[in-house]
């Protein structure tokens, strides 16, 4: 998939100027995880209720991917309702993701997503239309795990480190 260029709008109330989207993107595109950079993904419960779980993010072409096994919270929150957001603290830059999940299928697309997470130090492998291998994250449920893309229809991000801002960013659909 291109990557989708969003629309910046500055939510500084100092003044600050627009954040340019490349100031993330070229952190995410430099391939993650990386040290110091936990993803956390909020999902919504039936009941309404917030939920948040640290996972395994990758960020592929323009969306997050991340896997999950079938029975746990997360997965079955989105079988319910797909809006999610995934935030991740980067270098200087702390940046949140709203979008929506969908289940992965497509045996090229799992093919990648294993092949980078093997490269981060998961030795993850398709197995039919989920990945599996030895060991994941205990809160992962047994194998095999879902994989899920985020496609992003806003982000926030608020600067850390010069120079300073806030801005909104709404990707086209």
């Amino acid at each position: 998939m291109a990557q989708r260029e969003p629309v910046a709008e500055s939510i500084d109330g100092y003044g600050a100027e627009v954040i340019p989207w490349s100031r993330a993107r070229e952190q995410l595109d430099a391939g993650v995880p990386q040290p110091g950079h936990t993803h956390w993904l909020a999902t919504v419960r039936p009941d309404g209720r917030p939920h948040v779980a640290g996972v395994g993010a990758l960020w592929i072409d323009g969306e997050f991917y991340f896997t999950a096994g079938a029975g746990t919270r997360k997965a079955r929150n989105i079988a319910a309702n797909p809006a999610v957001v995934v935030n991740v603290s980067l270098t200087g830059l702390d940046l949140v993701v709203e979008g929506r999940a969908s289940k992965v299928t497509d045996r090229a697309t799992l093919e990648r997503v294993a092949t980078d997470y093997n490269a981060g130090g998961w030795p993850a492998r398709v197995e039919g239309a989920a990945l599996t291998a030895e060991y994941s994250a205990p809160s992962a449920g047994p194998p095999p795990w879902e994989v899920y893309a985020v496609t992003p229809v806003r982000a926030f991000g608020v600067a850390t480190a010069e120079p300073y801002g806030a801005t909104r960013w709404s990707f086209p659909t």
